[in-house]
């Protein structure tokens, strides 16, 4: 008839002896235990832990032990998930011999996994990140290739900016806001430049009223010899 109270009482032993600093009874009848489980450091000193939990039931090692996650740092639920079923497993293969630590080191095994596959995963952001900058640089020094799609959408809005800018004028001009300038007046208007001509064709002759000027001979001019400071000769070219 096999002893459980004795298997269970022996495995205790060697469990602390192994888990010096990991180890805490939690009860002591119905015996119940935690063991902490701390991956293998990784990028930045990073790691991963799990307090497991374990309770003896009365026929343990033939039935398999009460287990949960007691505490747990940098895991995802998705990894909690996993190492229970992995003790579930775990525990089902081992029935009849005494498993906490075969149980332990699976989950030790995992926690490391789980480590790689962080680490993993920054480095392949990390790629990623360079990949796009290197894509940014290249377009920024190639400039963007030129193909019938991309010139007809810019062709388009070029179109439509140029449209908007004719209207918004032609509404200020329609508004008196613009006054134009004589050269943009002759260049909106080209009869500008024949009008004149056209008005003395037409025979519209310039009347000059004479009565606003007076006979040349009613006009009094002083004579020359009558100024005292007059001399004749030096107006002469013969001296």
């Amino acid at each position: 008839m096999t002893d459980y109270g004795e298997e269970q009482r022996n495995e205790l032993e060697a469990l602390e002896s192994i888990y010096p600093d990991s180890f805490t009874v939690v009860l002591e009848n119905p015996a119940s235990f935690t063991i902490r489980v701390t991956s293998e450091t990784g990028e930045n000193e990073e790691a991963v832990e799990a307090t497991l939990q374990f309770t003896y039931v009365e026929k343990y090692p033939d039935d398999p032990p009460k287990f949960e996650i007691a505490t747990h740092e940098n895991l995802q639920k998705s990894d909690i998930a996993d190492i229970m079923s992995l003790l579930n497993e775990q525990a089902q293969e081992n029935i009849g011999m005494v498993m906490i630590f075969t149980l332990v080191t699976a989950v030790q095994e995992k926690l490391n996994e789980i480590v790689d596959q962080i680490k993993s995963h920054k480095e392949m952001e990390k790629l990623l990140k360079e990949k796009e900058a290197e894509e940014i640089e290249k377009a920024i020094f190639h400039g963007t290739p030129v193909t019938i799609e991309n010139f007809l959408s810019w062709k388009a809005r070029f179109d439509a900016e140029l449209a908007e800018i004719r209207k918004k004028q032609k509404e200020e001009e329609q508004a008196g806001k613009v006054k134009l300038t004589g050269k943009q007046l002759f260049e909106t208007d080209h009869n500008l430049d024949t009008s004149d001509i056209q008005f003395l064709e037409e025979g519209n002759n310039v009347e000059v009223d004479e009565s606003l000027f007076q006979d040349m001979d009613d006009l009094e001019l002083d004579d020359d010899d009558d100024d005292p400071d007059y001399n004749p000769d030096l107006g002469s070219d013969d001296d």
